[in-house]
């Protein structure tokens, strides 16, 4: 019995393979294998395939091509051909169902893709957007709507809109889910088309052919003409503001439209008494050709007599309807405008002048000041002349408001002229110094006092040339007593030597009609001979009467005057000059500046031309007092030229630089190294057009070194790495300035070269270096091979690899890469998994194309299905 089980257990295995796990009765009988329909008991539902529509009827061996039924593949593609050449992706019940292949509802299957079928594209036929329909291939398509409207968009002519500029983004102003292109489709919310503006034709407010771009939102700009021809009220006429809804709004006619601006700006009808009062405009503004005028006086409950008698106290009342709103500016009868209780009150000549003379221009805002009101009249008075002389334009610190200006004081006329002494005595009789003219009246005492001048005797002020400034002796007390000076101002006579010597002015002063000369040497006790052995020995005595007076100032022998014992030695060329070459104009008060008396030499000095040079006048600064203004220094050479470096060492050598000439030798460096400019060859200044501003990179230092070159960036940007080395010239240049490349390739190339993770030279990597790599170290670099190549960096190879080389296999050729030989990957398991997988091949530019981000999803297959 064994035995024979055995024996059936060899020979009896399924050929249906090992997956099914269903009784041989299920589907057959003892009778034999054959199978007839309708006797077997499977039910295929219990495999996960339940046969549905179609495959109901159809023979199991069009599915199941072999006995071992586990081989057939669910997938519809296994056994259908993909009519659509794989552009709607593998996954046929998408838009399929096992009933029939014809798609009933195509449009809500489109609803779920990226382009929901809106408006006009819902009733479309498909060709009109897939042009390849025909053969049952639906390529992917922009779902920009100028992917498949540029025709429309450009054919459009009215707006142009290739010329207008038009976005080519078409939802910015037509509506998707409109069927037409204008009217309903043209999205207006940027200026809803409401009430008086809910118009079907667009040329209403778009002239045609325009580019529809450039219309005004404002209101005026399409309804100026309505805002001209307005005549009631005239909208021109009195200035009403073109911001058309300050009154209106769109309701189509122009009403209702409200004026709600009239309470603030001009007078309260939609408030206050009057709110209420009126029905139209014309009840007030009667003359409708001019809306500035108005009427009160003809209103329902006014006339004149019971008026005057109301007002019958009031300053200024007429019965006038501008006079109405300028004392009833809210139209309220109380609490009406009083002058009187204002901050000003009427008095004097105002209380009996009309309000309109003063309120030329209305009522509100005028000004209180006299000067506003009173310019004209400030301007033409001629006696005193207001302007000429500077009177203030405060009318009220010299006038009351009395009629005709008087009477008026003159409180500032200490401002013009002091009113002391004397004068205070008569200040109130103003025409004892003005005679009625206030216009030309001197400010000098001689201007009034001539005629005292004049005639005073003693001493005679006129024939004695006594100075006309009558205050040196007098004050505006009296003209006695009178203080003369002299000992202070001149020579001590009522002091000192000379002391009860005279009796009489004209003893010294032997010329009455000049009081300026004055005589020494005609005295009671001079002579000329005594007086020569006296001065024996003192430089540049004279016998005169000014060098007697030049030398005792104080009228006294002891301590006569000593140049060397003043403020002023005489050294020098000063030694032999006679005293009347430089005391031309007497000696006191002669200058001690140099060029006070030699400015004829400052200004004919040629070598320098001191003029020219602006030279400072203080002589000492660069001479001494030794004859022919030789040896000379030049202190101040700072000021025009610092000697500093090089220069030091031929501070004292002029020559050197002047060669003999001061006047024109320049101040700039290649003024005098212009030949040491052209000559210099490393770098070659001319060639590379160096600045000839020398000290932009060089110091005075001999040698010109050390040099900078702050310019280096405007040749080559000194950054990174290289701001280390920017003082380390010979790094770069190795001494030779004119040639050095600007390009990292240029001074890197060895690096470039020998570089082998990744061998750049032999995977002819760019030699555009700052591609990868920047100024400031070679590492870490950035390598874009996430966006360019693959993600390496981000995914699921990140962290995968360590060197280049694990997937460029070739180090001579980094464009070749292997997915093949990765550290997971085998043939058979790959087959495997991509079982059912259209064009599948084992390689590593397969690989690459199907999962171009490095993922094992489906990815590639929905994007395509979704287009």
């Amino acid at each position: 019995m064994f035995i024979l089980a055995l024996s059936v257990s060899l020979w009896a295995q399924s050929p249906h393979g090992d997956e099914l796990k269903i009784s041989c009765d299920d589907c057959h009988k003892t009778q034999g294998w054959t199978m007839e329909p309708g006797s077997y008991t499977f039910k295929h539902d219990s495999v996960g395939f339940p046969l549905l529509g179609q495959h109901q009827s159809i023979d199991c061996k069009m599915c199941h091509t072999t006995l071992v039924f586990s081989a057939a593949r669910p997938e519809c593609v296994s056994c259908h051909t993909d009519m659509h050449n794989q552009t709607v992706g593998m996954e046929c019940e998408l838009c399929h169902t096992p009933k029939s292949w014809l798609v009933p509802d195509i449009t809500r299957i489109h609803q779920m893709s990226r382009f929901p079928l809106l408006g006009a594209h819902a009733t479309a036929d498909c060709n009109a957007c897939h042009p390849s329909v025909s053969l049952l291939s639906f390529e992917a398509l922009g779902i920009e709507c100028i992917d498949c409207h540029q025709a429309d968009y450009a054919a459009t002519t009215s707006p142009n809109h290739v010329d207008g500029g038009f976005s080519t983004n078409c939802v910015e102003c037509h509506y998707m889910n409109i069927f037409s292109w204008s009217g309903a489709g043209i999205d207006h919310s940027f200026f809803p088309l409401t009430q008086g503006h809910s118009i079907g034709d667009c040329f209403q407010c778009h002239t045609q052919g325009s580019d529809y771009s450039n219309i005004s939102a404002e209101c005026f700009s399409c309804h100026e003409p309505d805002y001209q021809a307005t005549t009631n009220p005239g909208h021109v006429n009195i200035g009403i503001s073109t911001e058309c809804l300050d009154c209106h709004t769109t309701a189509p006619g122009w009403k209702p439209a409200e004026f709600g601006s009239h309470d603030a700006e001009f007078f309260p009808i939609y408030s206050g008494k009057h709110n209420g009062e009126w029905d139209n405009c014309t009840d007030c503004h009667q003359n409708t050709a001019n809306y500035a005028m108005f009427t009160c006086i003809d209103c329902h409950e006014h006339n004149k007599s019971d008026t005057d008698n109301e007002h019958d106290d009031v300053s200024g009342y007429i019965y006038e309807s501008q006079a109405c709103l300028d004392c009833h500016p809210t139209g309220d009868g109380e609490g009406s405008f009083n002058h009187n209780t204002s901050n000003f009150p009427l008095t004097g000549a105002h209380t009996t002048t009309e309000c309109k003379d003063c309120h030329v221009n209305g009522y509100a805002g005028t000004s209180t000041i006299c000067y506003d009101c009173h310019t004209d009249d400030f301007n033409q008075t001629v006696n005193p002349n207001h302007i000429e002389i500077g009177v203030n334009t405060e009318c009220d610190l010299c006038h009351t408001t009395d009629p005709d200006w008087k009477p008026a004081e003159f409180p500032v006329h200490d401002d013009y002229y002091a009113l002391t002494g004397a004068h205070g005595r008569i200040a109130t009789d103003c025409f004892s110094c003005h005679e009625g003219s206030y216009v030309n009246t001197p400010n000098l005492c001689l201007g009034c006092h001539t005629t005292d001048y004049n005639e005073t005797s003693n001493p005679p002020h006129a024939a004695a040339q006594f100075s006309t400034e009558c205050e040196t002796c007098h004050n505006t007390e009296a003209w006695q007593p009178a203080t003369f000076n002299h000992d202070a101002e001149y020579f001590p006579i009522y002091s000192g030597e000379h002391e009860g010597e005279w009796n009489t002015c004209i003893e010294c002063h032997t010329n009455p009609s000049n009081y300026a000369l004055f005589s020494c040497i005609d005295c009671h006790d001079h002579n000329k001979i005594d007086t020569d052995e006296e001065h024996g020995g003192i430089s540049g005595y004279q016998y005169n009467s000014d060098a007697c007076f030049a030398c005792h100032p104080t009228g006294s022998a002891e301590g006569g005057f000593n140049h060397n014992n003043t403020n002023f030695p005489l050294t020098g060329a000063h030694n032999t000059v006679e005293c009347s070459t430089c005391h031309v104009t007497g000696y006191t008060g002669t200058s001690m500046v140099c060029v006070d008396c030699h400015l004829e030499a400052f200004n004919q000095s040629a070598n320098p031309d001191h003029q020219t040079a602006g030279i400072s006048t203080d002589c000492q600064s660069c001479h001494t007092t030794n004859p022919g203004w030789s040896p000379a220094t030049f202190a101040t050479h700072g000021d025009y030229y610092p000697l500093t470096g090089a220069h030091t060492s031929i501070s004292n050598d002029c020559s050197a630089c002047h060669q003999g000439n001061y006047n024109n030798t320049p101040n700039a460096c290649v003024g005098c190294h212009q030949e040491n400019y052209n000559q210099t060859t490393n770098p070659n200044h001319t060639s590379l057009a160096l600045s000839t501003g020398c000290d932009e990179c060089h110091t005075t230092n001999p040698g010109w070194n050390p040099a900078t070159f702050g310019v280096h960036n405007q040749y080559y940007v000194l950054a990174g790495a290289h701001i280390s080395i920017a003082n380390q010239c010979v790094d770069c240049h190795n001494g030779n300035y004119n040639s050095t490349p600007n390009t990292c390739y240029g001074c890197h190339q060895d690096d470039y070269d020998q570089t082998s993770d990744p061998a750049h030279a032999a995977a002819n990597f760019p030699t555009d270096c700052e591609s990868c790599h920047t100024q400031s170290v070679w590492l870490p670099s950035t390598f874009n091979h996430d966006g360019q190549y693959f993600p390496i960096y981000s995914g699921k190879h990140n962290g995968e690899w360590n060197s280049c080389v694990e997937c460029h296999t070739n180090p001579s050729n980094y464009s070749v890469f292997s997915c093949i030989d990765c550290h997971e990957h085998n043939q058979t398991d790959m087959a495997d998994e991509h079982q059912g997988v259209s064009g599948y091949i084992y390689n590593s530019n397969a690989c690459y194309n199907c999962h171009p981000n490095g993922t094992s999803s489906k990815q590639f297959q929905k994007k395509i299905l979704i287009y």
